[in-house]
């Protein structure tokens, strides 16, 4: 008899729904072949059951069973429906779904899906689209793992407040630098005037942002932006009747934008500085449209802008100094003090010869100095349109000295020094003690104001007036110094990286010093850049 008739004889399979199991039922012929486990699999497939969860401890002994000739009914397989499980993230605003294939069960759907969001809590911020796919993908590949189906609504924090200026031509005092401390500051401008009434700048509020919502309906609350406050000292200017947001201009002036507001500075025009115009010395900001004369003087609190030459003249400016020609000066004088610019902002001019300028911020010539000795606390920038030469005399800077060509064959040795100074570390110093000084004045009056809480009536309202106001400018002081404290630490860092560049040629004959390195140059260099290297060597980059 044909072994193909035999093998299997006496076992039959039946699905019972009730249960969604799979029955075999055995009652082996004496003469049936022996059946085995790939040809009962392929029974099931051939059959219609292949999609069901198969049991193999069953299979196991049901073949034992069979294959002995024992009789029985045995549950080989059964059908399981598609796994779905949710889990909420932790800050409640993601729903995401595990799905497991169906094994002959039900598949997944889009309201199966549903259903176990809202067992868990979630019944907004379904994601259809994203239940559609995930329900599609489940068909396709027979399981999802970690899919998003719901989301919550995050809390969108509040903006902080912030100073709007009303007049963008402002000059801006406060340097602006890249991330390598360079300073792009060729043309300071012209000097813009306002008039008494002019508005300034205007404070906008904070927002108080918008509240979220989980998943499951409780709010996330949205942080409020934080207020920010005018300057205690904005002088030349005062606030709109009844707006303490709107900054004016209270006299006429140069509008200068500073830390946490603006302030107005007077000015004064002149034709020419002469003796017929004697000396200038004035509180704000002066502007000659002409040239300065031998041994004149101009001193100003805040800028001075020259349309032409100074010629053997003192310059002295607490904000920048302009020169649109250029400086004379004489180094026979120098160790004198005579004929020197000083300024605590930026020097700008278009060429200096023997000339002896010091800048609290950076100095800028645009075509050549000649046998001078230049100081500034950032950077020297010599080049611009034209030539950009430094020759001869002495250029000092905390972060870099830039030029076209350093240096002459013919004209001796150029000494250039980079590099913190000890004027930054006693600047340093004199914060960090102002600082000591005006928290130890906070502290004073917070117990003045202790005790005033503690004892009403105590003292008198207009002294607890004046201590709370006091100890409010107090702290913003504090603030204050704090941040310029750690933009003097973050400077004298930096000021390790200073670096010489020669964009054209370095000529021999160039001596260049950082603090105790010292690097000569020995014979002519084309474009080149001198500093500190990661081994510590002082040279050539």
């Amino acid at each position: 008899m044909d072994s193909q008739k035999t093998r299997g004889q006496g076992l039959a399979l039946r699905f019972d729904p009730a249960s969604r199991t799979l029955i075999a039922s055995i009652a082996p012929e004496a003469d049936a072949e022996p059946i085995d486990e790939p040809w009962l699999r392929e029974q099931l497939a051939e059959q219609g059951y292949g999609a069901l969860h198969y049991l193999p401890e069953a299979a196991t002994a049901l073949l034992g069973k069979y294959n002995s000739g024992e009789t029985a009914e045995l549950k080989l397989a059964e059908a399981l429906d598609a796994t779905l499980r949710v889990a909420i993230t932790a800050n409640g605003l993601e729903a995401r779904v595990d799905i497991g294939a169906a094994q002959g069960g039900n598949a997944v759907t889009r309201a199966a899906v549903v259903a176990a969001l809202a067992a868990e809590g979630v019944t907004a911020g379904l994601l259809d689209a994203a239940i559609a796919a995930v329900v599609a993908a489940v068909v396709a590949a027979g399981s999802a793992c970690g899919e998003v189906v719901a989301r919550g609504t995050p809390a969108e924090d509040g903006a902080n407040g912030r100073l709007e200026a009303l007049i963008p031509q402002a000059r801006d005092r406060q340097p602006h630098e890249d991330l390598n401390g360079h300073i792009d500051y060729h043309d300071l401008g012209d000097i813009q005037v306002v008039h008494p009434g002019d508005a300034l700048m205007r404070r906008h509020p904070p927002t108080p942002g918008v509240d979220g919502r989980t998943l499951l309906g409780q709010t996330i609350p949205a942080k409020p932006g934080k207020v920010v406050k005018f300057a205690s000292k904005l002088p030349g200017t005062d606030f709109a009747v009844g707006d303490d947001d709107l900054l004016l201009a209270a006299i006429t002036g140069q509008p200068v934008v500073v830390k946490n507001g603006m302030a107005v500075e007077p000015i004064y025009k002149i034709k020419q500085v002469g003796s017929a115009s004697g000396n200038i010395n004035f509180d704000g900001n002066v502007v000659i449209s002409g040239d300065v004369d031998a041994g004149m003087t101009v001193c100003a609190s805040g800028d001075i802008e020259i349309g032409g030459v100074v010629d053997l003249a003192t310059l002295e400016a607490g904000g920048n100094i302009v020169v649109k020609g250029g400086v004379i000066g004489s180094l026979v004088h120098a160790g004198s003090g005579e004929h020197h610019v000083r300024c605590g902002g930026s020097f700008n001019a278009t060429y200096a010869q023997q000339a002896v300028i010091e800048a609290g911020d950076s100095i800028f010539i645009d075509d050549m100095a000649l046998q001078c000795e230049l100081s500034a606390l950032n950077h020297i920038t010599v080049g611009h349109k034209q030539r950009g030469h430094i020759i001869g005399g002495s250029a000092k800077a905390m972060l870099s000295i830039t030029a076209k060509v350093i240096g002459s064959p013919n004209q001796g040795h150029t000494r250039l020094e980079i590099g913190a100074n000890p004027q930054m570390r006693a600047q340093q110093q004199a914060l960090l003690h102002k600082r000591d000084e005006r928290n130890t004045q906070l502290g004073e009056l917070g117990k003045l104001l202790t005790f005033a809480g503690k004892n009403p009536g105590k003292l008198a309202p207009d002294v607890v007036n004046k201590a709370r106001a006091t100890a409010m400018a107090l702290a913003l002081e504090i603030g204050e110094l704090n941040e310029a404290c750690t933009a003097m630490e973050q400077k004298i860092e930096l000021s390790q990286h200073a670096r010489v560049i020669a964009e054209q040629a370095l000529h021999e004959g160039s001596d260049i010093h950082l603090g105790r390195y010292h690097y000569r140059t020995t014979h002519e260099h084309g474009p080149c850049t001198v500093g500190l290297n990661e081994e510590g060597v002082f040279g050539p980059l």
